[in-house]
């Protein structure tokens, strides 16, 4: 789960066996815990049902579905959901994560999804600093 900015709030590795909703109790909950102030998560259809209401309204939390227009033909970018495929997009320009998962512990994925996440916001602060020096 990222921010709007794309930025981690939680991160975890689930089996393939575990769906989406069923997933979802656990992550929304390190969420907010992360992010006490956090109100309002963006999701996809997958995320719809009471599996989803329900641990969302255990934690405090509305999750609202981006889904396309009725009609829809072909592809549109749909407000909010590109900020987490962008966020996939950088992970997979790290050698680690890209293509196929090699770990074999979900613990061991978390952590480099966390070390790389960490290093792409380290780099953003350091231009931040070289763009904006201290007079």
């Amino acid at each position: 789960m990222v921010d709007t900015e794309g930025l981690p709030l939680a991160v975890q590795v689930q089996s393939a066996s575990v769906q989406d909703p069923v997933g979802a109790g656990s992550v929304l909950a390190e969420a907010k815990a992360r992010a006490p102030n956090l109100q309002l998560v963006w999701g996809d259809g997958r995320y719809q049902g009471p599996l989803v209401a329900q641990a969302a309204a255990a934690v405090g939390l509305r999750v609202e579905v981006v889904s396309k227009p009725p009609g829809q033909k072909g592809f549109v970018v749909l407000p909010r959901r590109w900020v987490i495929e962008r966020t996939f997009a950088w992970l997979g320009k790290y050698r680690r994560l890209a293509g196929r998962d090699y770990e074999t512990n979900p613990r061991n994925s978390e952590a480099w999804i966390k070390i790389c996440l960490s290093n792409l916001m380290l780099r953003r602060l350091a231009k931040r600093a070289i763009s904006k020096p201290d007079d």
